[in-house]
């Protein structure tokens, strides 16, 4: 069972730790989409560093139905942020391309576009870059290589979903933000929808509590096997020493 406060005060210290001995003084940066894990993230952060040391960035793609989510995050906790619109900048790419991208490709240009953007912001304000990706999506992997699933440091990686959600009710955020449906913003569909299980069935089975019904065990299983590459450095050759 998780002890809410403790592990929400050891993150809180690992971030400080972090920035110690990676950048002191230097500010948080992080994508914010008005979801869980970007608001419960961000919380953490401004926990650790102040709120005058974390920048929001919101990079709606167009029009983003729910960016009111986003502005209600930033304005409760008080911190600096733009707002970067990166459409124009997914649609040039996507048009220059010349073949007819498949479906996977043009899902995955946003992610990769944002990833972009954010360290734009971060070189320009001395910041580090916050990676908001969770256990249960990264067991799965449910993220976009060198998209969302990059960052300088990463406070929620080792915890799943349920865990997350715990800690951000514990702190005080908006019960309206922890529980938001969680969506990723450029299918159209739900992050349940897409998996095929809900993040509850998810969870209790990394944690060893219950397993799901054989087949959603079968899709886990086999989702983790074919991403665990995404978590891993690229692989690279490595010469015999008496060669060179």
């Amino acid at each position: 069972m998780l002890n809410v406060e403790k592990v929400k005060n050891d993150c809180v210290q690992w971030i400080r730790d972090f920035f110690e001995q990676n950048g002191p003084g230097c500010n948080a940066v992080i994508g914010i989409s008005g979801g869980k894990d970007s608001s419960i993230a961000a919380a953490l952060c401004v926990e650790a560093l102040g709120k005058d040391r974390v920048i929001g960035v919101l990079m709606p793609n167009g029009v983003q139905g729910d960016i009111d989510c986003a502005y209600k995050l930033v304005n409760h906790l008080g911190i600096k942020y733009y707002e970067i619109n990166v459409k124009e900048t997914i649609d040039s790419i996507t048009k220059a391309l010349p073949f007819e991208p498949s479906v996977q490709t043009v899902t995955n240009i946003p992610p990769r576009v944002r990833m972009t953007t954010l360290y734009a912001v971060s070189q320009s304000h001395s910041g580090r870059v916050v990676n908001t990706c969770n256990l249960s999506e990264d067991w799965v992997g449910y993220s976009t290589r060198y998209g969302d699933s990059v960052g300088d440091f990463s406070p929620l990686s080792h915890l799943t979903v349920t865990e997350i959600k715990e800690i951000g009710l514990y702190i005080g955020l908006p019960a309206d933000l922890v529980d938001k449906v969680p969506i990723d913003g450029l299918c159209g569909k739900t992050d349940e929808d897409n998996l095929g299980f809900t993040y509850a069935e998810l969870d209790r089975y990394i944690r060893g509590i219950e397993e799901p019904a054989p087949d959603k065990k079968a899709l886990i299983d086999r989702k983790h096997q074919i991403n665990l590459f995404k978590l891993e450095l690229m692989p690279s050759f490595m010469p015999d020493e008496k060669d060179i």
